[in-house]
This record gives structure tokens, sequence and C-alpha cells, in this order.
């Protein structure tokens, strides 16, 4: 057995290769492991957001100070890229008359496939979404009923079709003087990370968000965000370090371990972005400086490049700009380099010329060992789990090092994970 084990790893390498030419070598998630006890996982954030610790990585040495002394170990000059999503409360507890009790878990919308758009729908609307408990759903439609300025309002959830461990459900309900978003915050759960191994409580709606959160559709926090405090901007704006927005909406497998042996064989979530023209013009301005506020920045920064490198389809009559995407493997697979400055103007003359004052796209990017970071030159970023693509992502960035940055973290009594403490990583 251990044989045929062994046959199939390497054929699965060899294909990786072939596939993958410029993955020179296969990277094993095992080699991402670490040791995380369970006391070091932080289960509730600090009363004090910006009073969490800060590992500080120079130039490949090591220190720690407090969040809210970031401004200090900032470069001049420096632009801070923040995410600006807001998690929903994508959770949706039915209750049959049999007692069984079946969750829904919103994970991005179908129909219409635009967040906002399908968010303030006023009487149905359809969205991919997880299932727990499927095998007491049996047939029908579910059904609850909400109480609304004095009315009850029906509200169902039918099951379309199911794809893999995902489904189709089409929600609908009785007033359309209620949106979606609506009825998802008098009804839904706020869907904090399952190794948190505790329930939803009424303060994480507020801690689990961060204070520049905007734009709905994220089912999970970029956590990164969360040490940040009004106190903590002032002092960026005292030294003159500029801040911008973009929108990636997290995803549910975003946090998720790597299940497969290589990461050749992992594939990737698809989620969307949104880069504001203004914003796109002030990176390429301050390229050389842009520091990355979480790895949902980092992806959203990064994709940019290939984004600019085209070609850019042309939006369809409504507008719809989802066709544009980066695929996972295209950092690796597409030598034709050009200019980074190249590759926004690229993005500024297409947005220009289309009269669109944000670019919306898709990014399927894969960030591990090997990869070039184009527009980044440092991030802010939690702990993150073993085994996961954001701690590849971390280790692409430092050099490999990130074994180092985690025995120190984990030697000197920082938090982990999402309502974790934070690290500042510049670029050696």
């Amino acid at each position: 057995m251990a044989l045929i084990v062994l046959i199939l790893c390497k054929f699965t390498n060899f294909y990786c290769l072939v596939n993958h030419p410029k993955t020179k070598e296969a990277i094993y998630i095992d080699d991402f492991d670490y040791d995380l006890p369970d006391e070091r996982i932080a289960k509730y954030p600090l009363q004090q957001r910006d009073s969490s610790k800060l590992l500080l990585w120079r130039n490949g040495e090591l220190s720690e100070s407090r969040f809210s002394e970031i401004a200090s170990f900032l470069p001049e000059n420096s632009l801070l890229v923040c995410n600006n999503t807001r998690v929903i409360q994508a959770r949706i507890v039915f209750h049959k008359t049999t007692g069984a009790r079946i969750e829904v878990f919103c994970l991005e919308p179908l129909l219409p496939s635009d967040y906002a758009l399908s968010l303030s729908a006023t009487d149905s609307c359809e969205w991919k979404c997880m299932v727990g408990n499927l095998k007491k759903w049996k047939e029908g439609a579910l059904e609850q009923t909400i109480l609304f300025d004095g009315k009850d309002v029906t509200f169902s959830a039918e099951l379309m079709e199911t794809e893999g461990n995902t489904h189709r459900i089409r929600f609908s309900w009785s007033d359309d003087t209620l949106s979606f978003s609506e009825i998802l915050m008098l009804i839904g759960e706020l869907p904090i990370p399952p190794y948190l191994h505790r329930k939803t409580e009424e303060n994480d709606k507020k801690t689990y968000q961060t204070v520049y959160s905007k734009i709905e559709g994220s089912v999970a926090a970029p956590t990164a965000g969360l040490h940040f405090t009004p106190e903590v901007f002032d002092k960026l704006k005292s030294k003159n370090i500029e801040t911008e927005e973009l929108t990636l909406h997290v995803g549910a497998g975003t946090f998720q371990p790597v299940k497969s042996a290589t990461i050749d064989t992992h594939t990737m979530h698809t989620e969307t972005i949104a880069v504001p023209l203004d914003t796109i013009r002030r990176i390429q301005r301050k390229l050389g400086n842009i520091i990355a506020v979480g790895t949902t920045s980092v992806r959203t920064l990064e994709s940019l490049y290939y984004l600019g490198k085209g070609p850019l389809n042309p939006p369809s009559a409504d507008g719809d700009l989802l066709n544009i995407q980066v695929s996972q493997w295209e950092p690796y697979e597409n030598t034709n380099d050009i200019p980074v400055e190249t590759a926004l103007q690229n993005i500024i003359d297409y947005l220009e010329k289309n009269d669109l004052d944000t670019l919306h796209a898709e990014t399927q990017i894969l960030i591990k060992p090997g990869f070039q970071f184009r527009i980044i030159n440092g991030m802010i970023t939690n702990f993150h789990q073993p085994k996961s693509t954001l701690l590849l992502l971390v280790s692409a960035f430092v050099g490999g090092n990130w074994r180092k940055i985690y025995d120190y973290a984990l030697s000197n009594d920082f938090r982990f994970l999402s309502y974790g403490d934070s690290s500042l990583l510049l670029k050696e």
C-alpha cells in the first residue's frame, strides 16, 4: 500500500510540473504545519482593539511592540490599503415541525450575482449556500415567521439544485418593503470562525467588524483590520501616512486548511473584488510604498498586475465586468512580463474609456513560495492556521522564514487567529 501511495504522489507531482511549468517542485502542505495549542487561539478580542501585540519583521530581524504604535514603524510616504468589506449575518436557522434544526449558510449571490443588488432585493434572491443537516430537509420549502413592524412576514428557502457540497437556494419573503439585507439582520447569525469553538455572541456583531467596514458581502472578516481604531488612524494622519480602500468579499474557504498533500492539487475559491479608479491611480503614484492591510488586500492588489496585463474584456450591456478574472495559476504560467506601471495604466485607460469609476473583477490567485510580488512592499496580518493558503502567502513574502516568525510568536505569548495579535512584515 505504501508503495502505491508513493507512486501516486510521484505521478501527481509530475502532472503538476507538466501543467504548471514555472512550478519547479511540488510544495508539500505538511511543510507548513506547526503545533498550535488551543489555549493560544484567541477566543475573544481584547477590550481595546489597538492594545494587541505587534510583531515586527524588518530586514530579517524580529522585535515587538503594541499595535497602537504601528505608525512609528511604517516607512515614510507609505500608503496603507484596507479592505472595507463588511461581514453579513449569513447563517440562517430553520426549525421544522418535526423539531429538526437546519442551518443555511449563505456563501455568495447567484441571482442577482451582484452583492449589492442581491442584498437590496425586496422579494426574492438566490444564493450559493452550504446546508447543515441537509438529510432532514427532504422536500418542500423551509419557512419561518418574522415579526417586523408589528406584522408577520413569511420567509422561505427553496432548494433549487445541488453542486458538490454547495446548494442553490431561492429565498423569498412576503413583505416587499424588506430587503434581503434587512432579513439577514433580523434573523441571521454572524458567522464567526469555527475554530473559536463557541457560539456567536451579541458583542461579535461589533467586534468582528473593522471600524472602516462599509460594503456588505463577506462571510468572514478581514481580520488584520480588526486592530485599527480611530486613534490609530489619527496617528497615521499625523505622520502623513495615507490610506486607501478596496473591496474583496471574503469567502468561507479563505481560512480553511489545505486538504491535499501538495498545494499544486489544491483548488482556490474565487472571490469578487472592486477597486475604485481613483484608488488605482493613487496606487500607481505610490508604487514602492504600498502596505497591504491583510491577506485579502494583498490578493486584491497583486491581482491588479495580472488584470492589467489583459486582455480586458469589454463590459456587458449592463456594465458587468465579472468576466475579467485572474486564474489560480496565472502568475506561474504567463512569463510575458510588463512593467507594473504599465499594467496599472492599462486598467486606468480601460476604466476611463468605458466611463467606469470602479474595476469589478474576480480573482482566484494563489500566492505561494516562488511568487513575485509586484505591488506591495509590506503587509499587516494576523497569525494564521497551520496548513493554510494564508500561511503560504506569508511564507512567500518573507522568503520562507515563516517558521522563524511563528516560533517567535509562540514563544512570546502572542495570541493567534482571527481575534489574535498582529504583525507588520516589511520587505528586506
